[in-house]
């Protein structure tokens, strides 16, 4: 593939290291000199020192007809710019990264429709979707887990069917479940069924269940009406970015969360007062052990740093841990900061380190990916994603009119309109994303559908 990456910062540089090492022809273009001539030194690939958006350097760096093209400067309009331009040159897809606060917008105005971009994104939220994932299930040995896939906008958990509740003896078809949401898996015993619509639930079954979070959460009370409403308190340092797409990103889950955010500056506190319902606003520092104490932190369920500052998110989540905070989570923009955390938050007391350009580069490597991708193993089925080729048996076809093979079951599309748990009259494009739950008999007959 010929790929394009403008913007060589931690997450563009990230990417452009991880795509060097496959064989692909790499082009990237920095506005700095000096960074283009570092990264120059450092891999074994195209850089060019200019302005991304501007079409004479895209041009200078084959742009035209290229197959990705990555917009991934901190700046929102050169990204909007740079890939509009790259789409008009014909770029065959186009990735922009904006900013949470922008994306959110996106409701108001559709940024991917109006600029004729294919794909936009933020690693802040992708950030706080792998945060909010802890959040969930913070025990390995917990009695569910929780996986997000497509970019966080579709959630799969497992829950146990428990005695007396109202789905047991009923069939599928005769659930009362949301339109978008789906039981992809039924664990019975030793048992792995992909079920059908006529398949009766027992007592004791494990469903893995696919859809939108805030979907999901309704669907658990339904199966559990009588499940222990399990507020949890959280705490966040720092209203920048990244804390503010977490604190968005959990209000709007639909459970039940009491969010508080530690942020210093007293604008920003202002200004995030404005943008977030529920959430309480602390204007206090929060490296101040004195402010921890007098927050009553050592009570939080979850204490999570989101500084842009590697040093103060440690500090922090050791002075939270020490006061008694159950959990504590931390992102690490530098590498070296989140391998060493990882290899000894038991000791120090952090359940997790999460890496911004981790989470990013695992979604943006989605659009180079020839064939499929294993996204999760469980007992005799696979959770896998597929890129729909063009001339594919299932291109331009609705789900309804194809035969899938029996022991497959769709739980997501992620094509450039949205991102939904796919129902019979939805299309299958060329280009899209389409995530399955197969069988190991199931899985060549399904992938050959879309190759």
């Amino acid at each position: 593939m010929k790929i394009v990456i403008v913007g060589a910062g931690e997450i563009g540089t990230h990417l452009a290291t991880k795509l060097a090492l496959s064989n692909h022809s790499i082009v990237v273009i920095d506005a700095d000199e000096g960074i283009a001539e570092e990264l120059s030194s450092k891999l074994d690939v195209r850089v060019i020192a200019g302005d991304g958006a501007a079409p004479t350097v895209q041009l200078e760096a084959d742009v035209p007809g290229c197959d990705v093209f990555y917009a991934m400067t901190s700046d929102n309009y050169t990204n909007i710019v740079a890939a509009t331009v790259a789409k008009k040159f014909e770029a065959k897809r186009t990735i922009c990264r904006l900013h949470q606060e922008l994306e959110a917008q996106n409701f108001i105005f559709d940024f991917k429709e109006n600029f004729g971009i294919d794909e936009i994104f933020s690693s802040e939220r992708l950030a706080a979707v792998e945060l909010s994932k802890y959040i969930r299930n913070p025990e390995s040995d917990s009695d569910r887990f929780v996986e997000e896939i497509a970019g966080g906008f579709i959630e799969l958990i497992e829950i146990v069917i428990p005695p007396k509740s109202d789905v047991i003896g009923k069939a599928i078809h005769e659930l009362s479940f949301p339109h978008r949401v789906r039981i992809c898996v039924i664990k019975r015993g030793e048992e792995i069924l992909i079920p059908s619509a006529k398949d009766v639930l027992l007592e004791g079954d494990t469903l893995t269940i696919a859809g939108s979070q805030r979907l999901i959460s309704g669907v658990v009370k339904l199966i559990e009406p009588k499940r222990k409403k399990d507020e949890k308190n959280i705490v966040i340092f720092g209203g920048g970015q990244y804390g503010y797409a977490l604190a968005q990103t959990l209000s709007s889950s639909g459970a039940d969360y009491r969010i508080r955010i530690f942020e210093a500056d007293r604008d920003r506190c202002d200004e995030l007062a404005d943008q977030l319902s529920n959430v309480t606003l602390l204007n206090a520092d929060a490296t101040s052990l004195q402010n921890l104490t007098e927050e009553n932190v050592g009570e939080a369920d979850f204490f999570i740093a989101t500084t842009s500052k590697d040093e103060d998110n440690v500090m922090t989540c050791l002075q939270a841990n020490s006061l008694g905070a159950s959990y504590c989570l931390s992102l690490f923009h530098r590498a070296d900061y989140a391998d060493a955390i990882t290899k000894f938050k038991g000791q120090m007391g952090i359940l997790a380190a999460v890496s911004p350009r981790e989470a990013t580069c695992s979604m943006l490597m989605r659009f180079v990916v020839d064939t499929f991708q294993l996204l999760r193993k469980f007992e005799n089925v696979e959770l896998i994603e597929v890129s729909v080729a063009e001339d594919s048996p299932a291109a331009g076809k609705k789900v309804r009119d194809m035969e899938w093979p029996q022991g497959s079951v769709l739980v997501g599309l992620w094509h450039s309109a949205d991102v939904v748990v796919p129902s019979a009259e939805d299309e299958i494009k060329s280009g899209d994303s389409v995530y399955a739950m197969v069988t190991r008999k199931s899985k060549r007959q399904f992938l050959s559908l879309f190759s």
